[in-house]
């Protein structure tokens, strides 16, 4: 359940006190403090301390893109009556002659109706009412079906064969050619598909080319994200395009949830906008790997809240585009996108339409044979002969049993399934990991897709040792093509 948001400024003012409390009358001569007619003298009337609002009024968006406002108190104060799609980050403070934020959170409206509440913000003098509205949701522009077929997200998964990502290109810290790989050609593309590959994920950045101040992405980064897109699509190739790690600021934390929505749906709302206009083999993922940096351990509640918010903020402010994306298929993911918190933790978003979510995870189990650059474990699987050269866990059993989970949890429930990322290293100077590689490729990818999980393999460009290339990126042409036969599936 996700929470959109608004920020309310309370300003402390000085209110206007009542009359009293004059000086002793010094020409009477009678000692009295004035002010009275009746001689008891020395009253002194409160001085009443007002809360003050600049505005009556707040509208939120149905969406989650944040809204600022001003509101007032001298004297303690307190929220009262929020209902309960509503909450605020302050319900009470001191009194202070400083001003103090209150950021007001609504869940996300998927109803075709506003709904509205009035909640109270009281001292102990004063009583003002703030009347809040939460916009109905609503397609920025008409549905528009053409070109996207009347497919569950299930069935789209059985045509989406078997994957490859792009990796380590558009997601770059500093431009697509900053970590090393050229841009990404047309042979590149041309060459994926002749492999056997059909589909491609596009992990991509859109922080770095954007306006800090109001995230605005640059014109001329979406013209290249599309021309990569087009021409990929214009090759009969699924495509999905996702917002891969970008810095790093999307971390589920209550800090920084609020901040991370509103910035999550304007950027969502411009890359939809932008891609609106092509058809159904082009798919959104919302966000990648979700974790708060460098805890790799089971989620709080709060983190995995927080995370399970930001899919129904991307959800939702794709859908409230309209046009084609009214009923574009929309990938999703768990925590961190571990098997292990998805099953325990994910909560599907609601969406406008059915059938049209896909729930994406990543596996690179296990972490010693597949990641960790001095690792010993260079021997996996039933074929091992030396267990000590093994993880000593993360079997072929291991993997049935992980990707079974997925199948039984979510595919039965009508979700499609994407495996976002797979792949192990290549050691390229121990001589004897090679045939266990393919081994672990192998099992990977046909238990993948027999447990209906579309694979992508990840491959990030790097021909040397410890790299993950299957082509030369610079001519296209294949270096592994045993491995390219396993991953496709087509040995």
């Amino acid at each position: 359940m996700q929470f959109i948001t608004t920020s309310i400024l309370l300003l402390s003012v000085a209110a206007c006190g009542g009359g009293g409390g004059s000086t002793p009358d010094t020409n009477t001569g009678n000692g009295n403090n004035g002010g009275n007619n009746n001689g008891n003298g020395g009253d002194e009337t409160p001085v009443v301390k007002q809360v003050t609002l600049s505005t009556n009024q707040v509208t939120l968006a149905s969406n989650g893109i944040m809204s600022k406002f001003t509101v007032t108190s001298e004297k303690d104060w307190q929220i009262s009556q929020l209902p309960t799609w509503l909450k605020a980050s302050v319900e009470q403070a001191d009194g202070a002659t400083s001003a103090v934020t209150v950021e007001l959170t609504a869940q996300v409206n998927h109803l075709s109706a506003s709904r509205s509440s009035d909640i109270k913000i009281t001292n102990a003098d004063d009583e003002k009412t703030l009347s809040v509205t939460q916009a109905a949701f609503a397609y920025q522009m008409p549905v528009n079906t053409d070109s996207m077929r009347d497919i569950t997200a299930t069935e789209i998964t059985e045509l989406m064969g078997t994957g490859f990502n792009i990796g380590n290109s558009m997601e770059a810290v500093g431009g697509e050619t900053a970590w090393g790989n050229p841009q990404i050609s047309t042979d590149l593309i041309d060459a994926i598909k002749a492999a056997g590959f059909k589909s491609i994920r596009l992990p991509v950045s859109w922080s770095q080319f954007s306006d800090e101040s109001n995230y605005t992405i640059k014109t001329a980064w979406l013209d290249r994200v599309e021309e990569v897109v087009a021409y990929a699509l214009s090759q009969d190739l699924y495509v999905m395009l996702n917002m891969h790690w970008d810095g790093g600021w999307l971390q589920p934390t209550y800090d920084d949830e609020n901040v991370a929505n509103h910035r999550l749906a304007l950027m969502w709302t411009q890359i939809a906008n932008r891609f609106e206009k092509y058809d159904d083999k082009l798919l959104f993922a919302g966000t990648n790997e979700v974790m708060v940096e460098g805890d790799y351990g089971t989620p709080t509640a709060e983190y995995y809240t927080v995370q399970n918010g930001f899919n129904q903020t991307f959800v939702t402010t794709v859908r409230a585009t309209g046009g084609r994306n009214a009923v574009r298929h929309l990938i999703f993911q768990g925590f961190n996108t571990n098997i292990d918190h998805t099953v325990n933790f994910v909560a599907i978003p609601d969406d406008v339409v059915s059938n049209k979510m896909l729930l994406e995870v990543h596996f690179y189990d296990p972490y010693e044979f597949t990641l960790k650059n001095d690792s010993t474990a260079v021997q996996w699987g039933q074929n091992a002969t030396d267990s000590s050269k093994t993880a000593g866990w993360g079997n072929e059993s291991h993997i049935d049993t992980q990707f079974s989970r997925m199948y039984n949890n979510f595919y039965q429930q009508g979700l499609g399934l994407i495996l976002g990322e797979f792949g192990a290293f290549a050691r390229r100077n121990v001589a004897e990991h090679e045939a266990y590689r393919h081994d672990w490729h192998r099992h990977v990818t046909q238990t993948a897709l027999a447990q209906k999980l579309v694979p992508f393999y990840w491959d990030n460009g790097d021909v040397n040792d410890l790299g993950f290339a299957l082509f030369n990126r610079h001519t296209a042409a294949q270096i592994e093509p045993s491995l390219i036969k396993i991953v496709t599936d087509t040995e």
